[in-house]
């Protein structure tokens, strides 16, 4: 009886409990806060990414003044809320209108839809050094617009010619493969040599050209934002209306798939057909922000990962990556504008330092750790 009353005593003791008796504490991660739309929509949010989101949304609106009323030509910041309720005249007007504001828009839109491009990418890939620039995105943009400008001048467009270098680069990409977009590992690797051949393409167009046309073209290739109009705003603004929904979808089976393949099929998230939904969003997402300003580098690499170590917390972190990634595109434009030193420079080169920053100090911190 003793004997069966010390069995009883052991199955009720959790399995858990170690000598003292005491489940071991469970990290859940930060809070959570529902924010409710109307009664039947309730959204749960952890309050480190609510807080972080909202200051990154007062940081985009303070750099989004600057970029406004700073300089020579801008709106007076007194005189700005009037300007942008549509009371703006003579030369604040033309400044809001057809200098700075399109401008605006379409650095937002753009710096937003590479960063959740970049998000996309490095949740199918797992892999926080991927981005579309890896696959052949912006080298295949650069060389469709390198092949147009020199063989279709004042034909198509350059920005028509960079989406199709794009799209080939990307199909090109996909054959090579020989699993689609369901492999990382040889997504990135084919990716590799597809860019390597259309950079190897975008050099020989700018050596065969002319020098005026040429510095045009080093200036598109590069990533520039001057110049742009309501009609570039409103083509990155349709790309984003399309692919956020979809992406806020598959949202949910992406964190799913951060516990691994295995799991995530015994959940029902079939990890390969979100992988493969995942990667062609960024593509699309990453297209539509070439065909507006260029191949811009290293927002796509970077935003997502500034986003994670902003919560601490793992994850896709989609939204997040988004407002990140409309913030660095706009404060690289800003200064791109009013620097003295570097003015007029194509914001893609502005990026490119970003880029280099953070996987200096990216390497620096892995040593430190000892993975390297």
């Amino acid at each position: 009886m003793s004997g069966t009353r010390d069995a009883a005593r052991a199955v009720e003791r959790p399995a858990t409990a170690g000598r003292t008796g005491r489940a071991p504490a469970v990290r859940t991660g930060s809070p959570r806060i529902v924010l409710r739309l109307g009664p039947a929509v309730a959204l749960p949010v952890r309050r480190a990414s609510l807080l972080t989101a909202l200051a990154l949304l007062l940081m985009i609106v303070a750099a989004s003044a600057a970029t406004l009323s700073l300089g020579r030509l801008g709106i007076p910041l007194a005189e700005l809320g009037s300007a942008l309720s549509g009371a703006a005249e003579g030369r604040d007007a033309f400044v809001l209108e057809r200098l700075r504001g399109p401008r605006l828009v379409v650095a937002l839109g753009t710096g937003c839809a590479l960063g959740l491009s970049g998000a996309l990418f490095q949740s199918a890939t797992r892999n926080p050094l991927g981005s579309p620039d890896v696959i052949g995105v912006a080298a295949g943009a650069g060389a469709g617009a390198a092949m147009v400008a020199l063989f279709l001048p004042a034909t198509v467009p350059v920005a028509l010619g960079a989406l199709v270098g794009a799209v080939l680069a990307m199909v090109l990409v996909y054959l090579s493969t020989g699993t689609g977009f369901r492999n990382p590992a040889r997504l990135v690797v084919a990716g590799i040599g597809v860019a390597a051949i259309c950079q190897a393409m975008t050099q020989y167009v700018v050596y065969a050209m002319e020098r005026d046309n040429a510095s045009a073209l080093t200036a598109y290739v590069n990533g520039s934002l001057s110049s742009r109009s309501w009609q570039d705003a409103t083509t990155i603004g349709l790309v984003l209306l399309v692919a956020v929904p979809l992406t806020a979808a598959l949202g949910r089976r992406l964190n799913v798939g951060e516990m691994g393949d295995d799991i995530a099929q015994g959940l029902g998230s079939e990890p390969k057909r979100t992988k493969s939904l995942a990667v062609l969003l960024a593509i699309v997402l990453s297209a539509g922000a070439v065909a507006v300003a260029g191949p811009i580098a290293f927002v796509a690499l970077t935003a997502p990962q500034i986003a994670k170590r902003l919560t601490g917390v793992t994850g896709p972190h989609l939204l997040l990556s988004g407002l990140t990634g409309a913030l660095l595109l706009v404060l690289a434009d800003l200064a791109a504008q009013q620097l003295p030193l570097f003015e007029n420079l194509p914001v893609g080169i502005y990026t490119m330092a970003i880029g280099g920053v953070y996987l200096g100090v990216l390497l620096l911190q892995e040593r430190r750790r000892g993975r390297l």
